[in-house]
C-alpha cells in the first residue's frame, strides 16, 4: 500500500511539474531567439518523455499487482518463507538455492503465464530486478493473450 501511495505522490508532482515547465515552454517559444525556441521544444518533449515512463510504470503495476492478486486468491504464489536480510529481503542464497524449482517449471510450461510469474518472484528475490520485471512482463503478455482467445 505504501508503494501505491508513494505512485500517486509522484503521479501529482509530476503532473505540477509539466503545467509549470509547460508554461514556460510557451514563453520561450514567443521569444524570437532560436536559442529560445529550441529550449521551448525541449521543455516540451521532455516533460512528455516523463509522463509516458510513469505512464509505463504505472501500467506495469497494475497489471503485475493482478495477477499476483490471481495466483494469491488460487494459492498460486510461492511461500514467502525464505530467511530475510536485516534489510528484509530474503537471503539470496536461500533464494538461488530455491530459483531452479522455478525455472524448471517455465521450462516445462513456456504457455504459463503462472510459471512465468512465480520467475519473475523468483528472480527478485535472488536480486536480479531486470530479469524478475522481463520474466513478469512475459507473463503479463501471456496472461492477456489467453484472455484474448474465443473459448
Amino acid at each position: 500500500m505504501k508503494g501505491r501511495w508513494a505512485a500517486i505522490v509522484m503521479a501529482a508532482v509530476l503532473v505540477l511539474y509539466v503545467v509549470l515547465v509547460m508554461q514556460t515552454s510557451f514563453r520561450l517559444l514567443a521569444v524570437d531567439e532560436p536559442v529560445a525556441k529550441a529550449l521551448g521544444i525541449a521543455l516540451i518533449v521532455l516533460p512528455l518523455l516523463g509522463c509516458w515512463a510513469l505512464w509505463a510504470e504505472l501500467r506495469f503495476g497494475v497489471r503485475s499487482q493482478r495477477l499476483a492478486q490471481t495466483l494469491q486468491s488460487e494459492g498460486g504464489l510461492p511461500a514467502d518463507d525464505l530467511p530475510k536480510r536485516a534489510s528484509g529481503r530474503p537471503d539470496r542464497a536461500a533464494a538461488d538455492a530455491r530459483f531452479g524449482h522455478f525455472q524448471a517449471a517455465v521450462e516445462a510450461e513456456p504457455g504459463s503465464w503462472m510459471a512465468w510469474f512465480r520467475l519473475g518472484m523468483a528472480y527478485d528475490a535472488s536480486g536480479d530486478r531486470r530479469r524478475a520485471r522481463q520474466s513478469i512482463r512475459r507473463a503479463i503478455e501471456l496472461e492477456q493473450t489467453g484472455r484474448r482467445r474465443p473459448a
